[in-house]
């Protein structure tokens, strides 16, 4: 099944009316004034589309964009859709933020554009659109602000080997031309100005006069033929400029004056700025760097200990693959893209953590070997690194160090550069982003529902519940965090079926965006809304949004992140979707709803709403009025009703269906050839044996039986493992083994001309503690030299003795 791709746009309150459409003040036939609104003769709400209630002006004053994304670089121009203006006019203006303001304008067919600015900032900003130069703002529409590496890179100019670029003046890299190219089609223009920006935090760190700043720098060539490449000999910059390190190159049309800002234009990924370095750079670059390193080293020390809120990192990779609510693949270490990892040799996979801590913007990273373990900065100068910036940034972003990726390069990135890469002094910053390893490392509690539906709650307590109607799955007083799912029944062969299944979910966690997940049409076709509105992921597949993260990495499968930690996973497993709930420790005897209660008691996993317990050998009858107990209240419902079938049949109706009798277990028949077929097809899996008998489906039963099979799978990989923490060689010493698990030994080696005193070996005992201490090389010989002069000096010895043995035979005979 596929994810619907569909246009989409998000509603925000417009401002006084303009030029355009006009409507008499306080009339309610119109939208001026009133987008999200659904009261009045007619709707300015984003269901009004599907109900056919929408204000004939909704269009005009609720704006859709296309297209809707792009970096947050900026300079990306887009066309206001189904909004044209009657009559020329030269005064279009998009303001952003209500802040910042960039210069529109109508094309030759009637259509606004509007450019987006250059944002500190990523996930949805509001806009206004003025079409009279300014003087009133009633257009409204918002425009979604991506990190910068996480858009295509057709939309970017690219540095043909990027490499070469951030270490030209290096040795061997110091001479010789660098080339980027663009795709010329974007920029409407014959010729273009290649123009060089930097990016640099100005003021105390942590303080409020701590600030952000992108500056124009020089252009490396103006008018220069759009032809879609520029080659250059790369000259030092003159001191004025040297204090930038980082930057990114721009390419703009040759019409606007130097540095001009907010206009239609090319970015290229940041980078390190090697090549614009000066003469002492390129002199001596490791002396230089080295200095850079020192310098970096010192302000470290005098800034506040950012790793002592970090989460620790998962014991394995499978930990950190399942652990999907706090933990992300880091696109620059990727299993699935061929693990090509640059700053981290000897990994195949790292993960960072989802969130920033809370207090320093921080982000934590993990790496893990072909095997399956940690690889950590004290062994490995691969090992995985914490962040001072998190590569992507943090609410309320725009101030350091919570300005996505750019944070990250200054205080974490472009360091690496000079004391690792430009300079041999990795050992200085490897000891100041160390590897967290996992000792304190706690997996998140796993449930999942699945099927007709079956339901595993976090403390493992299986159950089946297929009512008809809307559902509570989890709510946690701890975050606000509440979690809902519609069951509807399918029809199978023309038959409809005595079963349900989930059809739609939805979360919010406090006051965060709302994400509901749903099936549409026959087809299965998989849907995401945002506060009741479609999205598409035709240009972005992740999305940052309010109080949480959106990915789309397949098209069956949507992942929410929230800001507690907790994880929601949704997914297509034949006419269903199937759910899967992650939850950190600290949810902890805080939950209720169909999921249970998480506190490692089964016993108290059937709570009604009213506190009272149903025991675990309750019958399916009895607990079907238990899941009836959790039908959702309409005041707290989260779903979107745009439809007028899903308004009469979940709105209007009762939110559990009384009239609605499923199959139950006593009633589960199969005629012979059912039962041959349903053996073959789930062997003893018995909620795979339920829907074959409650939908006549065996393809249904299938996939009930895959989807618990991915259930336990998880589950296993979401074990607790058992970590003694690293263990470090012993001085003029070095060891054997870099696994720290239970069961794992580290052998140790002395260094020539040092003998071991202490343990050989030493092993990662079950209670978390190594078997030895890690031992001492002493100064002097080592055994094995010893017992070498030892067993040759008997050997010369007994040498000496055969010769003269012999010698006084020969004397004799």
């Amino acid at each position: 099944m596929e994810l619907a791709l569909l246009p989409w746009v998000l509603l925000l309150l417009a401002t006084v009316p303009g030029s355009g459409p006009k409507p008499t003040a306080g009339v309610q036939s119109s939208c001026a004034q009133r987008c999200g609104d659904r009261n009045g003769t007619c709707s300015c709400h984003p269901t009004c589309s599907g109900l056919h209630t929408c204000c004939t002006d909704f269009q005009s004053f609720c704006l859709e964009v296309s297209p809707y994304s792009g970096s947050m670089m900026g300079g990306k121009d887009f066309v206001v859709q189904h909004f044209k203006h009657p009559s020329a006019t030269a005064g279009v203006i998009c303001r952003f933020k209500d802040s910042i303001q960039t210069l529109g304008h109508m094309d030759s067919l009637g259509q606004v554009h509007c450019v987006s600015p250059l944002l500190y900032e990523s996930g949805r900003v509001p806009f206004t659109i003025s079409m009279d130069n300014g003087l009133s703002f009633p257009h409204a529409g918002t425009w979604l602000a991506a990190h910068p590496y996480k858009v295509l890179d057709t939309e970017k100019a690219q540095l043909v080997n990027e490499t070469r670029w951030q270490y030209y003046g290096t040795p061997g890299t110091s001479t010789g031309n660098l080339s980027l190219t663009w795709n010329a089609s974007v920029l409407p223009t014959e010729a273009v100005n290649i123009e060089l920006w930097g990016y640099e935090e100005t003021g105390k760190p942590y303080s409020e006069n701590w600030t952000a700043k992108w500056s124009y720098l020089y252009s490396l060539g103006t008018r220069v033929p759009n032809s879609g490449s520029f080659t250059f000999t790369p000259k030092p910059a003159s001191d004025s400029y040297q204090r930038w390190k980082v930057g990114s190159l721009r390419i703009v049309s040759s019409r606007h004056y130097s540095g001009e800002k907010d206009v239609q234009a090319i970015w290229t990924n940041d980078h390190a700025l090697a090549w614009h370095l000066g003469d002492d750079f390129r002199k001596d670059s490791v002396a230089w760097a080295r200095e850079q390193c020192y310098a970096w080293e010192e302000l470290e020390d005098q800034l506040p200990d950012f790793l002592k809120e970090l989460p620790d990192c998962p014991c394995t990779l499978a930990q950190a693959r399942a652990d999907s609510g706090r933990f992300f693949t880091d696109y620059g270490c990727d299993i699935e893209q061929g693990s090509v990892c640059t700053y981290h040799p000897g990994a195949v996979h790292c993960v960072r953590s989802v969130q920033a801590s809370p207090r320093y913007a921080s982000g934590q990273q993990c790496c893990y070997t072909k095997a399956g373990t940690q690889l950590l900065t004290a062994d490995s100068m691969g090992g995985s690194t914490p962040d001072r910036g998190h590569d992507w940034g943090a609410p309320p972003y725009r101030t350091p160090p919570r300005v996505p990726t750019m944070s990250h390069w200054l205080y974490d990135v472009i360091s690496f550069y000079y004391c690792c890469l430009w300079a041999p002094e990795c050992s200085r910053y490897m000891q100041r982003r160390p590897s967290s390893d996992c000792r304190t490392y706690r997996p998140p509690r796993l449930a999942s529902v699945f099927g007709d539906p079956h339901f595993v709650t976090f403390d493992g307590t299986n159950f089946t519940f297929n009512g008809r109607g809307e559902y509570v799955l989890l709510e946690s007083p701890l975050s606000y965090l509440r979690i809902q799912a519609r069951a509807q029944p399918g029809t199978f062969n023309g038959t409809a079926a005595r079963g349900t299944g989930l059809t739609a979910v939805a979360v919010q966690e406090g006051g965060s965006d709302v994400i509901e997940v749903r099936l549409a049409g026959a087809a299965g076709v998989l849907e995401v809304l945002l506060n009741e509105k479609l999205l598409s992921f035709s240009e972005l597949s992740w999305m940052d949004l309010k109080g949480l993260f959106l990915s789309v990495a397949a098209k069956d499968k949507v992942s929410v992140m929230l800001a507690s930690g907790a994880g929601l996973e949704v997914s297509t497993q034949g006419p269903f979707l199937s759910v899967s709930v992650l939850l950190p420790e600290k949810f902890q005897n805080h939950t209720q709803g169909l999921l249970g209660t998480l506190n490692g008691d089964r016993g108290d996993d059937f709570t009604l709403r009213s506190g009272k317990v149903l025991p675990l050998n309750s019958s399916d009858r009895e607990l079907f009025q238990f899941g009836a107990d959790w039908a959702v209240h309409n005041a707290s419902s989260l779903f979107t009703y745009d439809s007028w079938s899903l308004v009469y049949d979940f709105l209007y109706r009762p939110k559990h269906d009384p009239a609605f009798t499923p199959l139950f277990l006593d009633e589960v028949t199969l005629s012979g050839s059912q039962v041959e077929e349903a053996i073959r097809v789930c062997g003893d899996d018995h909620f795979c044996n339920f829907d074959v008998a409650a939908t006549g489906s065996l393809s249904v039963g299938n996939a009930t039986r895959m989807a618990y099979q991915l259930h336990q799978h998880r589950l296993q990989s979401l074990q607790p493992v058992v970590s003694c923490g690293w263990l470090a060689p012993p001085s003029n010493g070095y060891k054997d083994g870099n696994k720290y698990l239970e069961g794992s030994t580290v052998r140790f080696i002395c260094n020539n001309g040092y003998s071991l005193a202490g343990a050989e070996t030493s092993t990662c005992q079950a209670d978390g503690t190594w078997s030895m201490p890690t031992p001492q090389c002493q100064s002097g010989r080592s055994y094995t030299v010893l017992l070498s002069i030892i067993f040759g000096v008997l050997a010369v010895v007994a040498l000496v003795s055969v010769i003269y043995v012999l010698r006084r035979r020969k004397g004799t005979m």
